[in-house]
């Protein structure tokens, strides 16, 4: 009686099927996959070949219209838009609409490299050209190519991934002379206590961190900006060519 009980209590679990390792896909899965890319990274293009010099603002999409960082975000999309240049961010809501909405209520450029997810990131209303990408690695190729300078408001998983990619292609000479702004003293301490630590350990050099700013100040910020995108650089018109059929 006692094993007949028992077995009904904890019936026998079946093993589980194994998993297999099978590495790549098939072929043809991966010419399609390497077509997808290839088409949004030509779609990406198309889209922003006319956008004029860019300056990127990253943050999270979870701050709301009442925060503080969500006003800071807005007043430097209009003073991005106020010194000429366009405002990038990633399109979803919070400091990216924030930033795109300053751009867009004060008469500038206000342009947004979105991304499909299953939660969280929509389209913000604040938005004269859009594109929407698959992958995080082709929108990324596209927040940084348009740009000139970057400002990174406080955010999560997503923002630090996309600062510490600024911070390593400036790190590695692949982009030069592009300014950062690191946007909220407070809330990046701890992350430049570990870069110091960085620096102590020799894994970054000195020099790294040079063209990095942190501030909390938006005249501060701009001033960063503006001086090294005047001093080195020349804004070069881009001509539309009829027969690609090319759009501003």
């Amino acid at each position: 009686m006692e094993a007949s009980v028992k077995s009904k209590i904890n019936p026998v679990i079946p093993p589980k099927e194994p998993v297999y390792l099978e590495g790549p896909k098939g072929r043809g899965y991966e010419l399609l996959f390497a077509w997808r890319v290839f088409w949004q990274f030509i779609k990406g293009f198309r889209s922003l070949h006319f956008v004029g010099p860019c300056v990127t603002v990253f943050g999270s999409a979870r701050y709301k219209e009442n925060h503080l960082y969500y006003d800071q975000a807005r007043e430097l999309g209009k003073r991005i838009a106020l010194s000429g240049m366009t405002t990038m961010t990633g399109g979803g809501p919070g400091i990216m609409e924030a930033a795109n909405r300053g751009a867009f209520e004060n008469g500038g450029k206000s342009v947004g490299c979105n991304i499909q997810l299953p939660f969280e990131q929509k389209e913000n209303p604040y938005l004269h050209k859009s594109v929407t990408f698959e992958h995080f690695f082709v929108r990324k190729v596209l927040l940084v190519k348009y740009s000139y300078a970057f400002i990174i408001m406080p955010g999560g998983f997503g923002t630090m991934d996309e600062l510490f990619e600024t911070l390593t292609l400036v790190q590695t000479k692949t982009i030069s002379q592009f300014p950062v702004v690191l946007f909220g003293k407070e809330y990046y301490t701890p992350l430049l206590t570990t870069i110091k630590e960085m620096e102590k350990q020799g894994t970054i050099s000195p020099g790294d961190m040079d063209l990095v700013l942190v501030t909390d100040s938006v005249d501060e910020a701009m001033a960063h900006i503006t001086h090294y995108i005047w001093t080195n650089y020349k804004i070069k018109p881009r001509k539309r060519l009829w027969w690609l059929f090319e759009k501003r």
